[in-house]
């Protein structure tokens, strides 16, 4: 029997697995889970608490409708805006599947139902970044249909640099 892929918003109990998942994405990206100042408080916070920044999609993949269902991979993602398009649009900020699952599917799974919540929420646009050494990934998105803006260049102010530009004249 084939396995079941099941995906489920993101609940505050989640918020344990979800750091695992990034701390496994940065091993993926070439980092170590240290270097993740993330906790499990700040997840819950800014997830979870009076104002959430963003929001968490799980996929789980169970044997025999959900018998041993086991967390296989997840995606991060927020609200921003055009002012061109006067509208809004969805950042996929963090996608991720275990090795494991990876030929099940589940990544497009994700994408698709993420195309469905930016068409639901009328948004102009599904955008997010990838990087440049991960091949599989970039062929994969091309395949999807996404296309490459590489004519923009993300800027990034952050730590002291984000300190001294928030007191700046």
């Amino acid at each position: 029997m084939s396995p079941t892929v099941r995906l489920a918003p993101a609940t505050e109990a989640d918020v344990g697995l979800i750091l695992w998942f990034i701390q496994q994405l940065a091993i993926y990206e070439k980092a170590t889970p240290d270097q993740v100042p993330a906790t499990e408080d700040l997840l819950r916070q800014n997830l979870f608490g009076p104002q959430p920044y963003a929001q968490v999609i799980i996929a789980y993949v169970s044997t025999e409708k959900g018998i041993d269902e086991k967390p296989a991979g997840f995606a991060l993602y927020f609200y921003n805006f055009s002012s061109w398009l006067a509208r809004p649009g969805l950042y996929l900020e963090d996608l991720f599947v275990c090795p494991e699952f990876r030929s099940l599917g589940i990544g497009k799974r994700l994408l698709v139902q993420l195309a469905q919540v930016a068409k639901d929420r009328e948004c102009g646009r599904f955008e997010w970044v990838v990087l440049d050494w991960n091949e599989p990934a970039i062929q994969f998105y091309l395949g999807l249909g996404a296309k490459q803006m590489k004519e923009w260049i993300i800027n990034r102010v952050s730590g002291p640099a984000l300190d001294a530009l928030a007191i700046a004249d």
